[in-house]
């Protein structure tokens, strides 16, 4: 039962806060003071709430399943639903504490929960805790110590005019661990050997295996936004205006350290500054889409000559993607087409007009198309075209 494992978490974590206030006291020699006695009442009164609550749900799922029993005694034959049911009270419709069309304002309760210590907005946070934890795991409460911004108020960055993060959002994501400062991945630098066994008996081939680590520093993107207490108290969705801002803001900024990040002065490193990188350099005053396609090409090859493995995406500016669509050839034909129509004799396929998602493919590979490539390299005018394969990119 949903809810009552959500309220009995709750009631939880009210004994836990209670007896660290007044274990706190006891381990400084002094008596309560005035806002710790306060906030014990109230979190007293919530738990004493709590406790008829829990009673009257655990109540209904002991009948619940009694009732069940005894359909299962009169009827052998009852519908599976109905066997199913036995012992489940199931909540279809339990709102979310914090939806984007709810009364209630995240932000709001988190000052007053801190400044204030109202009961019942601490209890809305932790409520809306258990909800996370439950409903959405993917969000990864445990990231956050267990407070985590409601997932829509997130989800409005997209409608913000920033470049967001395209490339990011197709990154192969791991979990950090839970201490440290960096990452440390095994990378082999001696393999197995293998080689024809001349006659029987005769000795195998063997080679010891060898790695090194592949360090990667763990690195802090973070914005603040100081807001007047009466922005808080009074405003109408100022929480939904400053988290989607500043979630867009976080997002363009990953995304473009993930593209072009020195590695230095607390910076992530780049694809586009590791060391060793394949380059396939293209200068042209005037280029052409016919001189740049067997340039990508060559990129795309020197991946399946190196890592033996096939590239699977290509990252490019707008600007670029829309270069490529408007080429034509010498009879004037488009060498980039859409897909309908059976397109015959060309490089590439798909709409142009989508940002951040697939929908061109070039030489057969999805491209996506990220505001955040520089386009001041070399000359300063020049942008970058990347060609990955997204496993690995971690």
């Amino acid at each position: 039962m949903q809810l009552l494992d959500q309220l009995v978490s709750e009631r939880d974590e009210i004994s836990t806060t209670q007896t660290g206030l007044v274990e706190r006291a006891a381990e400084e020699a002094r008596d309560l003071t005035e806002s710790e006695d306060t906030n014990l009442k109230d979190l007293s009164e919530r738990a004493e709430a709590l406790d008829g609550r829990i009673s009257e749900l655990r109540s209904i799922q002991l009948r619940n399943i009694e009732a069940a029993k005894l359909r299962a005694e009169v009827s052998a034959t009852d519908d599976a639903p109905e066997e199913r049911a036995a012992g489940l009270v199931s909540v279809t419709n339990e709102p979310l504490t914090y939806e984007e069309h709810s009364s209630r304002s995240f932000f709001q309760d988190l000052f007053h929960m801190q400044y204030r210590h109202e009961p019942g907005a601490s209890a809305r946070i932790a409520r809306h805790t258990v909800e996370m934890d439950v409903e959405h795991r993917d969000v990864g409460t445990g990231a956050f110590a267990g407070l985590v911004v409601p997932q829509y108020l997130v989800d409005l960055a997209a409608d913000l005019a920033r470049a967001g993060q395209p490339f990011a959002n197709l990154c192969t994501r791991l979990p950090l661990p839970q201490g440290g400062m960096t990452i440390n991945i095994s990378r082999v630098t001696t393999g197995s050997s293998a080689a024809i066994q001349a006659t029987e008996n005769a000795a195998v081939s063997e080679t010891d295996m060898d790695d090194t680590l592949l360090t990667s520093d763990i690195r802090t993107i973070a914005g603040q936004q100081d807001v007047s207490r009466q922005a808080i108290e009074r405003g109408d969705g100022i929480d939904s205006l400053i988290m989607a801002d500043l979630t867009g803001a976080h997002a363009t900024v990953k995304d473009t350290q993930l593209l072009s990040g020195t590695g230095a002065s607390g910076q992530l490193l780049g694809i586009g500054n590791i060391p060793g990188i394949a380059q396939v350099a293209y200068t042209d005053a005037s280029p052409t889409v016919a001189e740049f396609y067997p340039k990508l090409l060559d990129a795309i090859q020197r991946i399946n000559s190196n890592r033996y493995a096939g590239a699977d995406l290509i990252i490019m500016h707008p600007r670029r993607a829309a270069w490529m669509a408007a080429a034509v050839d010498g009879n004037d034909r488009p060498l980039v087409l859409p897909v309908s129509n059976v397109p015959q004799n060309t490089m590439g396929v798909g709409p142009t007009t989508g940002y951040g998602s697939f929908g061109l493919q070039v030489a057969g590979i999805p491209v996506v198309t990220d505001g955040n490539i520089t386009t001041t390299g070399g000359a300063g005018t020049e942008d970058i075209v990347y060609v990955v394969r997204r496993a690995d990119m971690l």
